[in-house]
């Protein structure tokens, strides 16, 4: 039946990022390729009294074109307007003419894993100086992570199914892959699914620092982040938003659209473990890519490269090369599998959503981008994960992998559009 759930396809037709490396998909994943870093020095409040002094920073933003005025843009988070933006270009890099479609079959989820932190810092200081009465009326709907996802909808009157999601690290790939349910389901036609984040705040550095998560490479910002290196000793944290849209085929194809890839497969377990540590030997992680492939269709030798979590801790990168090693056994020794978190610092909520535009441009380009500042290889972090170095490749399929505090695990499966 041609409505049934199986017959349903999707694609990806759009991607929007702003990043440490750039505003726009090409500009980031050119700087990506080039192993370019995102990396330095703390600008956005004085950080010379925390352990970690250093993030990747969006530089030179301006929500402008993307906001309907600036009172608009005055009224949100810095979280928001990275979010906005973001799918904005994703719209536009999309080529869909609003104006033609069906806005109710258009919907939006868009996650963020902690907020409007900075709203959050901001307005407390307020409150205990000035007291209740000059705390802002906007202050809620500044700080309430659901908001970069609903103004979206808002602005360009998207009546469709509207969820933020919230999964610490994973968030942006579980909104992904709960659009491409959506799709499935038919219950939209059009979805602008991703993550956004914006922590890079007093707060938000000094909990981190407070978990010893961090980096404290402090004098080498651009060698800081180095995923499955020996020497690795935290992650970095970034800030920004990624975007994708998500088509139903015929949908697409009717429309003339540029299709990067299709997505054929979503994994979602949890780990049932530990607040913040992975599951022993990445267990869940390897739950997850199987229900990926089962879903999608695939055996483990279907896939040509992983865009890892790859997040630069000592601990976690080790269980998810077990986990990968689990899932694939000998064919873990001819996967490519590379972290660009070593280039974007770790956005958080928003990796998925930047990574899913990786593997994205991956696919349609058959190059595959490179973990940056691998220079010491561990015994326990042995595959191939292409080196300082992006790769020409034959690039079929991939599976894009997020893992989040809270023991959430999230895994897309993307393959080649074939017709």
């Amino acid at each position: 039946m041609a409505n049934h759930v199986a017959d349903r396809r999707v694609v990806v037709t759009g991607l929007g990022v702003i990043s440490p490396l750039g505003h726009g998909i090409d500009v980031s994943w050119k700087s990506i390729l080039e192993g370019q870093c995102g990396i330095d020095k703390i600008t956005l409040f004085d950080a010379s009294a925390y352990d970690c002094q250093i993030a990747a920073e969006v530089k030179d933003f301006d929500p402008t074109p993307s906001f309907p005025s600036p009172k608009e843009i005055r009224r949100t988070d810095r979280f928001t307007q990275f979010g906005v933006t973001a799918g904005h270009k994703a719209l536009i890099d999309s080529g869909l003419e609003l104006e033609k479609c069906d806005r109710d079959e258009i919907g939006v989820f868009l996650g963020s894993g902690i907020g409007g932190l900075r709203t959050v810092e901001e307005q407390h200081k307020v409150l205990l100086a000035r007291g209740p009465s000059r705390v802002s009326p906007f202050m809620i709907p500044m700080l309430i992570l659901n908001m970069a996802s609903g103004l979206f909808s808002m602005f360009y009157k998207l009546r469709g199914p509207n969820v933020a999601t919230c999964s610490a690290c994973a968030t942006s790939t579980h909104a992904i892959g709960e659009a491409w349910r959506t799709i499935k389901m038919g219950d939209a036609k059009v979805m602008f699914a991703g993550g956004t984040e914006a922590t890079i705040v007093p707060l938000g550095i000094g909990g981190f620092c407070a978990m010893r998560a961090m980096s404290t490479r402090n004098q080498e910002p651009k060698r800081s982040s180095r995923p499955f290196d020996r020497e690795r000793d935290g992650f970095i944290m970034g800030e920004g938003a990624g975007v994708v849209v998500l088509e139903e085929l015929n949908h697409a194809k009717a429309r003339g659209a540029r299709i990067y890839c299709e997505i054929v497969g979503y994994g979602n377990t949890a780990d049932a473990n530990h607040m913040t540590a992975p599951s022993p030997d990445g267990e869940g992680a390897a739950r997850c890519m199987k229900m990926a492939l089962r879903s999608a269709s695939m055996v483990p030798e279907d896939i040509s490269y992983i865009n890892a979590h790859g997040t630069s801790t000592p601990q976690g990168d080790i269980c998810e090369t077990l986990a990968i090693k689990t899932v694939f056994r000998e064919h873990a020794r001819k996967l490519a599998v590379s972290s660009t978190k070593g280039s974007t610092g770790h956005m958080l909520g928003a990796a998925g959503g930047v990574e899913m535009a990786i593997c994205a441009k991956a696919i349609y380009e058959d190059i595959v981008p490179p973990t940056i500042n691998y220079e010491n290889p561990d015994p326990q972090c042995d595959l191939d994960y292409v080196p300082n170095t992006a790769r020409e490749m034959k690039v079929n399929a991939v599976l894009n992998n997020s893992f989040g505090f809270g023991g959430h695990n999230a895994t897309i499966a993307a393959r080649k559009f074939g017709g």
